[in-house]
């Protein structure tokens, strides 16, 4: 059974997408491995049916601590007890779902 679906990249910079079965991906493993770097995504199918993705490997951005000082500030008061009103209007009532 031969399944194999190509969609061209548009000018927009979409994604191509391109559907093989597993056979077809088998002998052509290592040109599939470069369009994928290149930024293509590829489905293997088995029967029909997809089963994998083959998708670029993007490195994970290490965080840097401290990123963000100074343009995150916290009330001093942040943590200080809710009034009444305040705790009433938080949790709702039984009269709110009548405004839903």
């Amino acid at each position: 059974m031969m399944l194999t679906n190509l969609t061209n990249r548009t000018d927009d910079g979409s994604v191509v997408v391109m559907t093989l079965n597993l056979y077809e991906a088998k002998t052509q493993l290592s040109s599939l491995v470069d369009q994928a770097a290149a930024g293509e995504e590829i489905i293997i199918a088995k029967n029909g049916k997809p089963m994998a993705k083959l998708v670029p490997f993007k490195e994970k951005v290490k965080r840097k601590p401290g990123r963000l000082k100074g343009k995150i500030w916290m009330s001093k008061d942040f943590d200080a007890p809710m009034t009444n009103e305040e705790l009433a209007a938080f949790e709702g009532s039984a009269n709110d779902a009548e405004l839903f």
